[in-house]
């Protein structure tokens, strides 16, 4: 369409950046998804990884397929922060399993209370989303990409 307005109907694009695209990666799955949850905290506070090591949360996360499982992960640390105020300097998979024909991760976020004096805000992410989403092994490991909501 023309920069013209010549009636009451149209369209045009206009230029939106209205989410994040994350790569992360590890040496293994475990690894890959640690990445990514340290991404999403710095995505919500920019200096997360600042976060001193007090207090640590329990997250679980499950999942029908390695997607569906990193989808429901980087929901239940978003949570932690919404919920439970965390600012995650570093986030731990103690373990990924099968259980009952479902994929299972246990970590924990490892840092500190949010604190408005302290920590600057990022962008607030709504949630992730399964847009882009890629689970991939490589030569070198696992590499996940994903898009969050903002």
């Amino acid at each position: 369409m023309s920069g013209s307005h010549q009636g009451s109907r149209g369209f045009e694009f206009l230029e939106h950046t209205s989410d994040v695209y994350v790569r992360a990666y590890g040496r293994d799955l475990a690894e890959a998804f640690e990445e990514a949850g340290k991404a999403l905290f710095s995505v919500l506070v920019r200096n997360a990884g600042a976060a001193e090591r007090r207090r640590e949360v329990e997250v679980t996360a499950r999942g029908y397929d390695r997607m569906s499982l990193l989808y429901d992960w980087l929901e239940r640390l978003l949570l932690v922060f919404q919920l439970e105020k965390l600012v995650a300097s570093d986030v731990r998979v103690k373990e990924i399993s099968e259980e009952s024909g479902e994929l299972v991760i246990r970590g924990r976020a490892i840092g500190e209370d949010y604190d408005p004096e302290k920590h600057v805000p990022g962008i607030d992410v709504k949630a992730p989303t399964y847009w882009l989403m890629e689970v991939n092994e490589t030569s070198d490991g696992v590499e996940l990409k994903f898009v969050l909501d903002i």
